[in-house]
């Protein structure tokens, strides 16, 4: 089992292929086998690297008593570093969405290229997206220790299809890759939702973004994911926003052949040098759609 020893853990990891490096950071809860569809339709012209971020699958906890997004973005830029990707680019959905903007704003010359897919910006748009991403979210802390986060998580699942029809995709899918990995420790679900939950605490300088950026979202998205892909379109330089069509909040599932053809577009305007590095984007990037 390959790990590597990242920011006080060790992290498992799954490396694949040869070329240019693209990271991917999966959604909490999940693990790096989120990423399956991506990482078997891209390893033959890149290097990918898909790990489990701390707390989650087999990286397992730590003896931190809290976490915070820029904890585990800290934790992604020792992962580069020990496995020495020269300026990788770095796919995100959802938390790890969180976790890949905030590398990429506090480390922008460490950056080739950034994905930011089903995710959401620090700011509250409003009391409706508050309850969503903040109150829900600590709420089911104290439900989780009596009774599990699968039995919480699927209520958490009904209560957000009444908000937003078919936002859950095709959760039958996320389920079946919980059932095959190490199962989340209670103490750890704690943690890791208790950093997305105070995301809005953080800080993130859009304008420090120097790489080319891909925002995805899914069609059936809550509507704050929207405005939130419309904030980062305002506030990146170089970006380009699509929506993924059909799918709910884990569009690289929901549609892995839209996904991944999207991503690969993306990927191929990034001129590579000999080395592995990005210099810049080619003319002809993807445009909107």
């Amino acid at each position: 089992m390959p790990t590597v020893r990242t920011n006080g853990v060790e992290t498992y990891y799954e490396r694949r292929g040869d070329g240019p490096p693209v990271v991917f950071v999966h959604g909490a809860i999940l693990d790096s086998a989120q990423w399956t569809p991506q990482v078997d339709a891209l390893e033959g012209e890149y290097t990918t690297v898909a790990y489990d971020v701390r707390g989650h699958g087999r990286t397992g906890g730590s003896a931190r008593e809290s976490y915070s997004v820029e904890l585990l973005a800290e934790d992604l830029r020792a992962l580069v570093a020990a496995l020495d990707l020269d300026r990788p680019v770095v796919c995100g959905l959802s938390m790890g969405g969180c976790i890949a903007q905030v590398y990429a704003a506090a480390h922008p010359d460490e950056v080739a290229g950034l994905v930011l897919a089903d995710t959401f910006t620090p700011e509250l748009f409003d009391r409706r997206e508050w309850l969503q991403r903040s109150a829900m979210l600590r709420a089911a802390v104290p439900f989780v220790r009596l009774v599990g986060y699968e039995r919480v998580e699927r209520a958490m699942v009904w209560l957000h299809e009444r908000f937003s029809k078919g936002v859950s995709g095709d959760y039958e899918r996320i389920e079946g890759l919980r059932a095959e990995g190490p199962k989340l420790e209670t103490a750890e679900f704690a943690k890791v939702v208790r950093a997305v939950a105070t995301f809005h605490e953080t800080e993130v300088e859009y304008a420090a973004i120097a790489a080319p950026t891909l925002v995805l979202y899914g069609e059936r998205e809550p509507s704050f994911v929207r405005r939130h892909a419309a904030k980062m379109e305002s506030e990146i330089a170089r970006v380009t926003v699509r929506e993924v069509p059909g799918a709910g909040h884990v569009s690289n599932l929901d549609d892995p052949a839209f996904f991944t053809d999207a991503v690969r577009a993306f990927l191929a305007v990034i001129d590579f040098g000999e080395d592995g590095t990005a210099a810049g984007a080619r003319a002809g990037a993807p445009t909107e759609g």
